[in-house]
């Protein structure tokens, strides 16, 4: 591992490097904040793919990658004379040292634990702005839509609304289960359509209670039907025929020998 004097130079090499591309490099110098920002969404996504895989060689490339953005956004900050690095820096360091108070504040040394932290985060954010600003304003309407539920769910357990027993959040899913049954038998694909999104919004709740990454759960089940799916289709052009050559049954049987497969690797 680095010294810490070793970290500071790297992170000056970085600046250093974004300068000069900045004045030398055609295309960095024409970017903007709006022109770099689907790039900055995509590295995010693969930063989170090397994570999944658990490839560590990747994920500090992948970090790395994502560092160059935010350098690139304080350089164009900067040429705005709207703000520099140092600035965003200072920004998130005051913003932790006020939010962990059992750390550098008052309470420093006070016994607490992670789910105490956890439980009042929100509270001592609406603290820190001085509780003029909505718990929710902060989720970003733009957020895909799983992890915009999460995130929901997660602030309002950080100011204490939260179901006392997690057990209690599957009566809460079966009865969305029911309404989603009930709305089924009608016409109105509108009403439809938001009790199937009360039944999402619940099932992912009961992920979060129990510890349980929706997001991960349900890339996880994705993958497994793409793995079962491809071992059908390749059985399938195996047998020199496609898939309106085959009853449902016939795929169905390929189908158990796709998660039999799985079972015995």
């Amino acid at each position: 591992m680095h010294t810490r004097q070793e970290k500071v130079e790297a992170f000056g090499r970085l600046l250093d490097i974004m300068d000069a591309l900045r004045v030398q490099c055609p295309w960095n110098a024409e970017q903007t904040m709006d022109s770099i920002r689907r790039l900055t969404e995509e590295e995010v996504y693969e930063l989170s793919d090397s994570i999944l895989e658990g490839d560590r060689g990747a994920t500090a490339k992948e970090i790395g990658d994502l560092l160059y953005h935010m350098v690139f956004y304080a350089r164009i900050g900067q040429e705005e004379g709207a703000f520099d690095i140092a600035d965003s820096i200072n920004k998130v360091c005051d913003k932790m040292v006020f939010r962990h108070p059992h750390v550098f504040g008052p309470e420093a040394g006070k016994q607490t634990t992670a789910k105490e932290i956890a439980d009042t985060w929100e509270l001592v954010k609406a603290k820190e702005k001085g509780g003029n600003k909505r718990v929710m304003a902060g989720i970003p309407k733009a957020m895909p839509a799983l992890l915009k539920a999460l995130s929901m769910q997660e602030k309002a357990r950080g100011c204490g609304f939260d179901w006392e027993k997690k057990e209690d959040v599957w009566d809460k899913v079966q009865e969305e289960v029911g309404e989603v049954t009930e709305a089924s038998q009608t016409a109105d694909t509108e009403h439809l359509e938001m009790e199937f999104g009360d039944l999402l919004f619940a099932v992912i709740n009961a992920a979060r209670l129990y510890g349980v990454d929706p997001e991960s759960a349900l890339n996880r089940s994705s993958e497994k039907f793409r793995r079962r799916f491809t071992y059908l289709e390749e059985q399938t052009l195996r047998k020199g025929l496609n898939f309106k050559d085959l009853s449902l049954a016939q795929m169905d049987a390929i189908w158990d020998e796709a998660k039999k497969s799985e079972k015995m690797d």
